[in-house]
């Protein structure tokens, strides 16, 4: 198990997708989505930023999807607490990980 490529406050390491996520946070919330496998498309991902409580949802489903598919060590509290607490940071963070790829697979 390891750890996030950018840590929770590393939204400057990448200030392009900083930028569109705090201009923008539906794409990067649909994109990260769709990468994790949780929404079907982008766009559908970006729609369910929008609905409260379906929103919380689908986005620790995703975050969980991309700490599985990294091997990336956590829990659904902790997935919840950056959500809650430094939500911009983790939709950025969650951005990053899945740009670099080099998730492990799994035989």
């Amino acid at each position: 198990m390891g750890d996030w490529a950018h840590g929770l406050l590393g939204c400057f390491d990448d200030f392009g997708t900083c930028i569109i996520a705090y201009v923008v946070p539906c794409v990067t919330f649909g994109q990260n989505a769709e990468a994790a496998g949780t929404a079907s498309s982008c766009l559908i991902g970006g729609l369910l930023f929008f609905i409260p409580i379906v929103n919380i949802i689908c986005w620790i489903q995703t975050r969980g999807a991309i700490r599985e598919q990294h091997g990336i060590e956590g829990s659904l509290i902790s997935d919840l607490l950056a959500i809650c607490c430094c939500s911009l940071c983790a939709l950025v963070q969650e951005a990053q990980q899945v740009k670099e790829g080099g998730g492990i697979s799994r035989a």
